[in-house]
């Protein structure tokens, strides 16, 4: 007899990491007040911010405000970050998010972010992946990339540097 354990249900796995997911952006107001969503493919997130009229800060061109821009690309790259950290203590059953009283996990902290902005967002949807490029205990640097209409045709970037929260409390 074999002491291998069966794998459990992809609807049980699923469920638990769509939880955690929801749980980790419902836990920012800020992101419900801009209307980002979050797509989840696997461990791969894309960060949706659909078009509100509310976005727009020159009405003339019209053209979305930097400052919703620069707000869309934080709040992916923290979710990522948190995402990534999240990910491996999930998979490796040492948090469960289904569990009761299970402590919300503490966000990193913003030390720097740079935004680029390579021309207008125009007034439609947008989307942004980040990538983690470097992850330690005390610190992180994160890149995020935004679009529209066409992922190779970026309409702002940026590049931050986290304060990683203390794991153990």
């Amino acid at each position: 007899m074999s002491d291998r354990r069966r794998p459990e249900p992809v609807q049980v796995v699923k469920g638990r990491r769509d939880a955690m997911l929801r749980r980790l952006v419902d836990g920012v107001p800020y992101i419900g007040f801009l209307g980002i969503e979050f797509d989840r493919r696997g461990d791969e997130l894309t960060a949706v911010m659909p078009y509100k009229e509310d976005l727009i800060g020159n009405p003339m061109l019209p053209a979305l405000h930097g400052g919703a821009i620069a707000a869309f690309l934080e709040v992916t790259a923290i979710i990522e970050l948190s995402w990534s950290m999240l990910w491996e203590e999930m998979e490796a059953g040492r948090i469960d998010p289904l569990a009761e009283g299970q402590p919300f996990p503490r966000l990193p902290k913003t030390i720097d972010f740079t935004v680029d902005y390579l021309r207008s967002g125009l007034p439609r949807d947008a989307y942004a992946r980040a990538r983690v490029n470097r992850s330690g205990r005390r610190y992180a640097s994160v890149h995020v990339e935004a679009w529209q209409d066409n992922r190779a045709r970026l309409f702002a970037q940026a590049t931050g540097h986290f304060l990683m929260p203390d794991r153990e409390g």
